[in-house]
């Protein structure tokens, strides 16, 4: 491989064979599928590249999908930051630290702007690429970088690695649709024939949850059409629901507890999705799945699916998105829906939106 070229503080086309790259961006789920595209990019662009990833443990085996990932380094960042003595003791920072500083990269991209990617980042062996203390969501973290960019803030978190990536290695960004590069066989079933689908009801604020009484209509929908739907769970408070949303409706499967892996192979099978604003609905966007997310309080301007075939509902509520935890909104309008927002999406619009997308 090569160094960095000249003043630009880019890549320039000439690099060598095996160009290496380290990519850091450790978490959360969402984020590490978002930077899925920006390696499909990288890779189309420089066919010998070798990228190793630095990501959360809990994901590594999502970053090992990808065709262009030749190494994962797993770190345990918030355990480790928690019981640091510990992390010391069992020998596994410092086998981190070896693992990540055993290379001298072409480039080291820091993907993520935060400074506990700063951290990793300033380890590591190669110039340092990064987004400039404008673009970054904690800007300190741009101080450890060689050549800091600048990236727009205000576009979809995908649009915005995927400029990263061109910039820092030095190719013009593609035009085509998002494609995370994991590979898919099957072909997803229109839902003109009885299919398989999956309903990712969980998520993390209160606010983002699509309310109970409509999801049961939606899958109401589904069953009276015909198809079967899954129901994943992550804890004891999803599964409970998923349990009474399933409740004397024999189409109905609540799954039995999985991993992150065997439930991505799960949605590499299945036909289509409705989903809330959750790692997950991105996950079945990037499995190829045609689909609906649903956003109550958040943006999907920023954060919405983007896939071939998924697409993001936002409701339309005087004070969405609001991006608040808690719902504040005190009006008249959806009475006895909670959050109220959401009373914008009946399930019936949502079904019509999937018969439009999946078929």
């Amino acid at each position: 491989g090569s160094g960095a070229t000249g003043n630009s503080g880019c890549l320039n086309e000439s690099t060598g064979p095996d160009m290496r790259v380290l990519l850091i961006k450790t978490s959360s789920m969402g984020d590490v599928i978002h930077t899925l595209p920006a390696l499909t990019d990288a890779r189309a662009a420089i066919p010998d590249l070798q990228v190793d990833w630095v990501v959360e443990d809990s994901f590594a085996d999502l970053a090992r999908r990808h065709p262009a990932v030749h190494t994962v380094f797993p770190c345990a960042l918030r355990r480790w930051r928690k019981h640091p003595i510990k992390a010391r003791r069992s020998g596994e920072w410092a086998a981190f630290k070896s693992a990540v500083q055993a290379t001298s990269y072409d480039a080291v991209i820091d993907a993520q702007g935060l400074l506990k990617s700063a951290f990793i980042t300033r380890l590591s062996r190669g110039p340092k690429f990064g987004l400039d203390k404008y673009s970054a969501r904690e800007g300190l973290s741009a101080r450890v970088l060689d050549h800091p960019l600048p990236v727009a803030r205000g576009q979809h978190a995908i649009k915005r690695v995927r400029q990263l990536f061109s910039q820092a290695l030095g190719y013009t960004l593609p035009d085509a649709a998002p494609d995370y590069g994991l590979p898919r066989e099957h072909v997803p079933t229109p839902l003109s024939e009885p299919a398989e689908l999956v309903f990712c009801h969980g998520t993390t604020w209160s606010t983002k949850h699509y309310p109970e009484v409509f999801w049961r209509q939606l899958l109401e929908l589904a069953c009276s059409d015909g198809h079967r739907v899954h129901l994943p769970w992550g804890n004891d408070e999803e599964k409970a629901r998923a349990e009474r949303l399933a409740a004397g409706l024999e189409r109905v499967c609540v799954l039995p507890k999985m991993g992150l892996d065997a439930l991505t192979d799960k949605l590499l099978s299945w036909d289509a999705f409705v989903a809330v604003d959750t790692g997950l609905a991105h996950l079945a966007a990037a499995a190829g799945l045609p689909g609906v997310a649903l956003y109550g309080p958040t943006d999907p301007m920023l954060t919405g699916v983007q896939g071939l075939r998924a697409s993001s509902l936002a409701a339309d509520f005087p004070c969405a998105p609001c991006v608040q935890e808690k719902c504040t909104y005190r009006g008249e309008l959806g009475k006895g829906i909670e959050p109220p927002c959401f009373s914008s999406l009946k399930p019936r619009h949502v079904w019509q939106q999937l018969l439009r997308v999946a078929s």
